[in-house]
């Protein structure tokens, strides 16, 4: 099993949303976080310049088999790509044991 972290635009999220429903990737966890990144210009937005090195983005983390992880990270490459500074992170790590609460299932039968 695998959990993989992304970090993404915001306003990519949606799509990544879709395409994870797609590849059947039906359940993970997101979170709104801030950042610092590498990019120190700012930007300009109607005339008003904007700090771009506080980043406001979106943090997924799912927990997968290892059959699905090159189809769900395939999907979010896809969906959150931009081709622009700050498109985010992708992250992943083996996840030594999985355990479903209400079931007791355990391993890749908790996770699917």
């Amino acid at each position: 099993m695998k959990k993989i972290e992304a970090v993404i635009r915001k306003s990519k999220f949606d799509e990544v949303k879709e395409a994870l429903h797609q590849v059947e990737v039906n359940f993970f966890s997101y979170w709104d976080v801030t950042g610092v990144g590498n990019e120190k210009q700012g930007e300009v937005y109607r005339g008003i310049s904007y700090s771009t090195s506080d980043i406001q983005r979106r943090y997924i983390s799912i927990v997968v088999s290892d059959p699905f992880l090159e189809r769900t990270v395939d999907a979010i490459l896809k969906a959150a790509y931009t081709g622009m500074v700050g498109d985010g992170k992708i992250f992943v790590s083996e996840i030594q044991e999985t355990y479903r609460i209400r079931t007791k299932e355990n391993g890749t039968d908790a996770v699917n």
